[in-house]
C-alpha cells in the first residue's frame, strides 16, 4: 500500500510534469486540438498556474513527517 507522502510525491510529480508540458506549448506555440476544435493558448496559461500550484502542494505535503 502507498504512503500518505508517497502518493503526494508522485501526484506532485505528475503536476509538475503537467505544468512543464503547458509551458513548453506557451513558448513554443504548439497548437492543440480538441474533437476539432482549436484549443487557445490562453487556457494553456490557467492550466499552468493550477498544475504548478498543485505539484507545488503535492511536494510540500510530501515532505511534511
Amino acid at each position: 500500500m502507498m504512503s500518505h507522502q508517497t502518493f503526494a510525491s508522485v501526484g506532485g510529480v505528475i503536476f509538475l510534469l503537467i505544468a512543464l508540458l503547458h509551458l513548453l506549448r506557451i513558448v513554443f506555440g504548439w497548437h492543440a486540438e480538441i474533437a476539432g476544435w482549436q484549443v487557445p493558448t490562453w487556457i494553456s496559461w490557467g492550466a499552468l498556474i493550477i498544475a504548478a500550484y498543485l505539484g507545488y502542494e503535492g511536494i510540500r505535503l510530501s515532505k511534511k513527517p
